[in-house]
């Protein structure tokens, strides 16, 4: 059933072909339109790099559940560190896989449009993702792409961003901080192994990956996933993409 949901997925983006970004009004009808007090702005190529997350998001859903200490957790626990976890692991799956976006400004005409055709915002809708937002989330990528991490350094990494304790009602909490702190351990190991006179490579991984627990989870929700799912719940399409056999 993993297959198929990750084909459902992905046939929702059949219909989205990458293609050279332009600032013609077609390519503009086609922005996803982020609107906040901060400015408006969308995707500069929804199509083409919403196919990308989406593969970088089976990736993620695909790691939790290939992962045996994970599959061991109690199905409310791996509920929660889903819910909670998934960005700061996604965010990692775009690093390693080098994903570039770029966002443009929405002319002002565009937007009235999205206004017009929803009048009213609910509470979530008016927590909109800000730019400062996205550019933090760049900085957050480029400081990864600088360290040059191998699969095995993401994959520990990945491990400690998963493996959370501080997530509120884990029933098994200090079974999971243990394994978060095995995850750093092992990935200590790697740099050591692989950058012995670096003294201070592990810390700066740690500090890196400790940036993107800043990513605001509605911003890569509605930057990314939106062209794709529509309104369909995200919390609930992870939890079929995790749980359904």
């Amino acid at each position: 059933m993993t297959k198929m949901i990750g084909t459902f997925v992905k046939g929702n983006l059949k219909r989205f072909r990458p293609r050279t970004p332009t600032r013609s009004q077609s390519d503009l009808q086609h922005t996803t339109v982020i609107v906040s007090r901060r400015g408006e702005f969308g995707l500069m190529d929804p199509q083409g790099t919403g196919q990308f997350a989406s593969n970088v998001l089976v990736k993620t859903v695909c790691f939790m559940r290939c992962s045996p200490s994970f599959s061991q957790l109690p199905p409310r626990d791996r509920s929660s560190l889903l819910r909670h976890c998934w960005v700061p692991v996604f965010v990692l799956g775009l690093a390693q896989e080098k994903i570039v976006f770029k966002v443009t400004d929405v002319p002002s005409s565009n937007i009235l449009h999205q206004i017009l055709l929803r009048p009213v915002l609910t509470n979530k809708e008016a927590e909109q993702p800000t730019l400062a937002g996205v550019y933090r989330l760049q900085i957050c990528l480029r400081q990864l792409w600088n360290l040059d991490l191998s699969p095995k350094e993401y994959a520990y990494l990945k491990g400690a961003m998963l493996f959370n304790p501080a997530v509120q009602g884990l029933s098994a909490s200090s079974f999971i901080e243990g394994l978060q702190q095995e995850a750093e351990r092992a990935l200590q190991e790697v740099i050591h192994l692989l950058h012995p006179e670096d003294s201070s490579r592990f810390s700066r991984t740690l500090r890196a990956a400790s940036a993107i627990q800043t990513v605001s989870h509605s911003l890569v929700t509605e930057l990314f996933f939106k062209p794709v799912i529509g309104n369909t719940n995200m919390s609930h399409l992870l939890t079929e993409m995790l749980f359904v056999h």
